[in-house]
């Protein structure tokens, strides 16, 4: 049945003009993968924590040169080593996402993120200001998707930055492949059924990153400009920057692949972690967790670490496990927002439009196991920083961070090492109607936790301490007035102002 199934399909794709027969064939390997079910399942007795040369302490990192400065010549020096290991860095940030759970249309790069700088504009200050310090030459590369490829181009045409580093971007724009969704019921390609738009189509995962910087010539080319690593991070997480301690590290100690992890919190029991599996370190996903172990692998006991999907990797190894086809990453069968599921002969579908269509994915974060010399790194919270809903953007847009040379620096004043925990109701979902309902944003230097609720309004120069809980009752406008000190209160109304 799966052979008859694969066959049916690999007839259809042949016919599709719109894909490279690079992303045919991978597609064909992809669902022949899935269809085969040879997925390998986790032992859970055999999984084992990793020990800190597996997952090295961050703070035992050792400084790079320029950090241990004494005398102005050794100074000097220092620089010089210091652009010497920048020189063979190369930095990629995965511009394949919509801004569409925001409320907004394109990329969401170029949505705003403080001082009218988007997540774009601070990208690329913070490799311009970089490279300007030690004289390097860091290249800069946005993995676009087909939804956001365009889009990117036309926002960097008239972008703010140096113009050299623009066109440094417009040259690196890679994209990930095009897969077409394939239709339960024929088991054909959407678009050979005449869906030829973008719904037809689908970004299949930032795993796909390897074969296409490969398929693209950028890893060719970066090769032959003397880089060794590329930094991987998604572009909406403001934490991750060139890290000069984990560059230095991976460099003389030649560990082809490195992933960032972070202390867990119970925000994050259900992000993937890292384990010592077989004697290699593997990341473990919860849906590759037993049903009787959940519970397990989201206490913050056991399984104390995640990841935060800053990614270090060794440019030659990419290109000999892309040329070797081993990246057999382990496959995601629709993505994890869709909410309508259906099971059809064991295979998950998911509907779009109303229609049952497959969909299957892959993640740059389980290729780990497939490197030599791989490790992780625990890494501080402040490498951590993604703005997945305006909640996030209420804590990066406030007094708790500044903003220095395109990079987001945490306020001292703030004693607890946690962000706040803030909850914001629908009316604030959006971009447009959150920065509407805000004259300024409040200071929450000294703030716990916020849950708002209902049409709430605020004035300028509002100061939230400790927990605060404020809901307007229904068919009610609730205005926070300008000044207001609001400290470990639930507000319902203006009397308990």
């Amino acid at each position: 049945m799966a052979d008859e199934k694969l066959a049916k399909l690999r007839e259809a794709v042949a016919g599709l003009s719109q894909i490279s027969e690079n992303e045919k064939s991978g597609f064909l390997s992809l669902v022949g993968r899935y269809l085969s079910g040879d997925e390998e399942l986790i032992e859970w007795a055999k999984i084992l924590t990793p020990t800190d040369e597996v997952v090295v302490p961050y703070d035992t990192l050792e400084a790079p040169p320029e950090d241990a400065k004494s005398d102005l010549f050794k100074w000097i020096a220092d620089i010089e080593a210091t652009k010497k290991l920048l020189d063979k860095l190369a930095v990629l940030k995965l511009n394949g996402g919509l801004g569409t759970t925001m409320g907004c249309t394109g990329p969401k790069s170029v949505i705003e993120v403080r001082n009218g700088f988007t997540f774009l504009d601070l990208i690329v200050i913070q490799i311009e200001s970089l490279n300007k310090k030690y004289g390097s030459n860091v290249p800069l590369l946005l993995m676009n998707s087909f939804n956001t490829h365009e889009d990117t181009l036309k926002v960097t045409s008239g972008h703010i930055g140096d113009p050299s580093t623009l066109s440094i971007i417009k040259t690196s724009l890679p994209t990930q492949s095009q897969y077409p969704r394939v239709v339960a019921d024929e088991f054909l390609p959407w678009p050979s059924k005449g869906k030829t738009d973008k719904d037809g189509w689908y970004p299949p995962g930032h795993g796909d990153i390897f074969p296409s910087l490969m398929n693209s010539g950028k890893l060719d080319l970066l090769l032959s400009q003397g880089k060794e690593y590329v930094f991987i991070a998604n572009s909406d997480n403001l934490g991750a920057i060139v890290d000069m301690k984990i560059l230095n590290h991976l460099i003389h100690k030649q560990n082809e692949y490195c992933m960032e992890v972070t202390p867990k919190t119970l925000a994050d029991v259900k992000g993937g972690t890292l384990i010592s599996y077989e004697e290699r370190v593997q990341l473990l996903e919860i849906a590759q967790v037993p049903d009787a172990h959940v519970n397990e692998f989201k206490s913050i006991e056991k399984f104390k670490i995640f990841n935060t999907n800053n990614l270090w990797v060794n440019l030659k190894a990419i290109k000999r496990l892309v040329e070797a086809d081993a990246l057999k990453m382990e496959i995601i069968p629709n993505p994890k927002n869709i909410e309508i599921i259906v099971m059809i002969d064991n295979i998950q579908f998911q509907e779009v439009d109303g229609v049952k269509v497959l969909q299957l994915e892959t993640a740059a974060g389980a290729a780990i196991r497939f490197f030599d010399h791989a490790i992780g790194i625990n890494v501080p919270r402040s490498r951590f920083l993604p703005v997945k809903a305006t909640s996030d953007l209420q804590l990066v847009q406030s007094d708790l961070y500044t903003l220095v040379d395109g990079f987001v620096t945490r306020n001292s004043a703030r004693t607890n090492p946690s962000n706040p925990s803030i909850e914001l109701g629908p009316e604030f979902k959006k971009v447009g109607s959150f920065l509407g309902r805000f004259k300024s944003i409040p200071s929450i230097v000294e703030l716990d936790s916020l849950k708002v609720s209902g049409d709430v309004w605020f004035g300028s120069g509002i100061v939230l301490k400790g927990k605060v809980t404020i809901t307007a009752k229904p068919g009610v406008k609730l205005e926070i007035p300008d000044g207001a000190v609001i400290e470990n209160k639930d507000i319902n109304g203006p009397e308990d102002l």
